[in-house]
């Protein structure tokens, strides 16, 4: 039976969909406070890019937001509403803002679903995962994901996946030392399974191995149906073993987010060991100095966790740690 594992964490929460013992499904959400999908937000139009067809708005955060299209009667300097169809995107060097459109007359300001209220829309059973309890996340295979996601590398030897995301799609290179008959469809098997769990989205190109006939490509497209749920939509494998997948793009996958912020990502995984540290009382958190600059900035995320362990919490830079090799004591 699948189960949704849930756990509310210090700065971000975190979800991993289990079936038949394995992660299938993936996310994270930060609280980064920026407009989520599904939210109707107010804003300014601050400048056009494309007469009619595309500008920038404003929110009351500060936040901008691409609009497309402009209605002809919307000048700049007007204030409208927006529907935010797709969240804010990182990507290296640069970030693609949140996208939008013009409201519906009428339509009120709400804010977008919560991780959480998307995993009880699913109707899959949650099961919350407090730090007092057996770490259920970290024995289903959470880092081995997260390293998964932030080096690319999925596999072994016999076949194994490299992903790059760029700005125009996510590529995904099939590699190893099947023949290519087998290669194929084991290849296509991992990358839906990969795209699934990481929740790549957008336009994916897979590079599988030139197959001899269309009985194998027919194979390996069957792979990417059996294991990727719909929706989503996809071409032939070609005859260069060429396949092209396109996902709804709501929201940072996994990748994307985990590649965006390394002294972030460090930072989240030291709360949650501390949270889960001894038997709770006073801690005192060990890292790296950019690490605990960033946590130095955010007290209420210390505050937060000195509530949850019943003490008070302490930080300390020790500048010969990496990023990853932070400890409590």
């Amino acid at each position: 039976m699948a189960e949704w594992l849930y756990e509310e964490g210090i700065g971000e929460c975190r979800a991993a969909l289990i079936e038949k013992g394995r992660i299938v499904e993936a996310q994270i959400e930060r609280d980064d406070h920026k407009v989520l999908a599904g939210a109707a937000v107010q804003g300014k139009l601050v400048r056009t890019l494309i007469p009619k067809k595309r500008g920038i708005v404003r929110l009351d955060t500060g936040e901008e937001v691409l609009l497309e299209p402009i209605p002809p009667k919307v000048a700049e300097g007007s204030m409208v509403m927006v529907d935010i169809m797709r969240a804010a995107i990182p990507e290296e060097g640069r970030a693609k803002n949140a996208k939008g459109r013009i409201a519906a007359p009428g339509t009120k300001p709400h804010p977008g679903p919560s991780l959480l209220q998307r995993l009880r829309d699913t109707g899959v059973p949650i099961v919350p995962c407090p730090a007092h309890e057996e770490d259920r996340l970290e024995a289903h295979g959470w880092s081995e994901l997260l390293e998964e996601a932030v080096s690319g590398e999925v596999g072994s030897e016999d076949a194994a996946l490299r992903i790059f995301p760029t700005p125009a799609m996510v590529l995904i290179d099939v590699d190893g030392s099947l023949p290519p008959a087998q290669l194929g469809p084991k290849g296509a098997k991992l990358a839906a399974m990969a795209i699934r769990r990481m929740g790549l989205t957008g336009s994916i190109g897979i590079d599988l191995p030139t197959m001899n006939n269309k009985d194998e490509r027919l194979i390996a497209a069957a792979q990417v149906d059996k294991y990727l749920p719909l929706p989503f939509e996809r071409t032939a494998v070609n005859g260069f073993g060429f396949i092209q997948i396109i996902r709804k793009r709501e929201r940072a996958s996994l990748m994307e987010l985990l590649r965006q912020d390394p002294v972030m990502n460090a930072a989240m995984a030291l709360l949650r060991r501390a949270e889960r540290h001894g038997t709770g009382g006073p801690v005192t958190i060990v890292g790296a100095a950019a690490v605990i600059d960033l946590l130095h900035k955010h007290p209420e995320w210390l505050e937060q966790l000195g509530t949850r362990r019943g003490g008070l919490v302490t930080l300390r830079a020790d500048p010969t740690l990496a990023f990853s090799a932070g400890y409590m004591e």
